[in-house]
């Protein structure tokens, strides 16, 4: 039976593990000990219940494949090197290795008790903060912001942004950007636009302290913990030095054909976050290339050829503010955008954050 190595349990790493679990011999490769649910992670910053829910187990996942936790330190061919472990080798290998992001959006630590842990000390110190500074007013800055006004509605909260205005990454239609604007300041959220800092604050993010800063205009900024809500960076360190070097853009992303192949590697895929594909880095889309990565491999195991391919689809924004504000941008069929506001928002990220669409998936109950 042929074997296949996902390297990343993350949503499009799931997908592929579990897609090709009943025509292969499979080995999910990941650092955490749980799956991460980060598409709730803002939630759990600020309330305890989530805390828990956002960590599932991987013991349920795979009926026939293996999940291994460790650390892969580099790919060689098909071989795979884990720090600590025997190289494992494949006939076919799946990059989906995701990106990494500021806490509290993601977690730097493998160890789930730990990450808890430090979400325990978040929390403690936001009950003490007056005052929260959320560097960035992009989709994260404002989700978090959001949240923070749910859980402390006494608490003064200023969104720092760049750029002249907030969502200012190409996609967002100037109605939908009105709409998230109206309810940030309907929510009591002070933004400060075209204002970049001149130093970031002192103490860590996400840790109480007073801090003064200035922006690169002289103007004070102060608060007791703020948040960096930029810099997503893709997880492909460990393909550098190696036969893989060559598939590498510049900024880390890897280069893919449109049927997800490694770009010169015929039995390499590469899916997600690390990608190349011009789109936004979306859970959906993750989920959508696990499909297409699932039916060529599927084939090429059978004798056939890959030839699913993979085109990008004008991204949905789904945006909560909190469990009660938020607007999604949608398109229909021809295209034409249509903005809903929080009520349907919620709908369609559902009440639980999709925990229970996830929670199915990793044949939890």
């Amino acid at each position: 039976m042929a074997r296949v190595i996902v390297i990343g349990g993350g949503y499009g790493g799931i997908t592929v593990a579990k897609g090709l679990d009943p025509v292969a011999d499979v080995i999910l490769v990941e650092r955490n000990d749980r799956f991460v649910h980060h598409a709730a992670a803002l939630r759990a910053a600020v309330d305890d219940v989530w805390e828990q829910a956002i960590f599932m187990p991987y013991s349920y996942l795979l009926n026939r494949g293996t999940v291994v936790q460790g650390n892969v330190s580099r790919v060689d061919g098909n071989t795979v090197h884990i720090y600590g472990q025997e190289p494992l080798t494949a006939d076919y290998v799946v990059l989906a290795t995701g990106s990494t992001y500021p806490f509290p959006a993601k977690h730097i630590t493998a160890q789930s008790a730990i990450a808890k842990h430090r979400l325990r000390e978040l929390r403690a110190g936001l009950d003490s903060a007056e005052k929260a500074v959320l560097v960035g007013g992009g989709t994260v800055g404002l989700e978090l912001a959001g949240e923070l006004r749910e859980a402390f509605p006494d608490m003064q909260i200023e969104i720092i942004e760049a750029a002249d205005d907030i969502l200012a990454s190409p996609g967002y239609t100037p109605e939908f950007r009105k709409t998230i604007k109206d309810q940030v300041a309907e929510l009591g959220v002070k933004v400060t636009t075209g204002a970049k800092l001149a130093f970031l604050p002192p103490t860590p993010a996400g840790t109480l302290g007073r801090f003064e800063v200035e922006t690169t205009g002289g103007e004070a900024v102060t608060g007791d913990v703020w948040f960096q809500c930029y810099g997503a960076t893709p997880v492909t360190g460990y393909l550098r030095g190696t036969d893989y070097e060559d598939a590498l853009t510049e900024g880390g992303t890897v280069r893919v054909l449109p049927t997800l192949q490694v770009a010169g590697h015929d039995h390499t895929y590469a899916l997600g976050d690390i990608t190349d594909i011009l789109e936004s880095k979306r859970a959906d889309a993750a989920r959508s290339q696990a499909r297409v990565v699932i039916a060529n491999i599927a084939s090429q195991i059978e004798g056939g050829d890959p030839e699913a391919t993979y085109q990008p689809k004008r991204d949905w924004v789904v945006l909560p503010l909190g469990p009660t504000h938020g607007a999604s941008q949608l398109f229909d069929g021809e295209g034409a955008t249509r903005i809903v506001g929080a009520e349907e928002t919620a709908e369609i990220k559902g009440t639980d954050l999709m925990i229970s669409v996830i929670r199915s998936q990793l044949g939890l109950p």
